[in-house]
């Protein structure tokens, strides 16, 4: 169990020191609050990104908690960084 939540923070703050993937996981966050993470793929699956970044949205928004964590732990970690 200790591996996995390390392994999470790891994966946090790889995110949290990436501004572009900061960026891109609190919007995919925000519209999984919403609920309209589902739309917003769909129509990122349609679109004229390559393909590897249209795989990757993908990948994230099928894992919503994990966007919410990253979420709450980029929150509560702002101060810090």
């Amino acid at each position: 169990m200790g591996g996995l939540w390390l392994r999470d923070i790891e994966s946090f703050e790889r995110v949290s020191q990436d501004a572009f993937a900061s960026r891109l996981v609190l919007r995919l966050a925000q519209l999984s609050r919403e609920g309209r993470l589902i739309p917003f793929v769909t129509e990122v699956a349609d679109s004229d990104l390559d393909l590897e970044t249209r795989e990757a949205i993908a990948e994230l928004a099928r894992d919503e908690t994990f966007l919410l964590a990253v979420e709450e732990y980029l929150g509560r970690t702002a101060v810090l960084h």
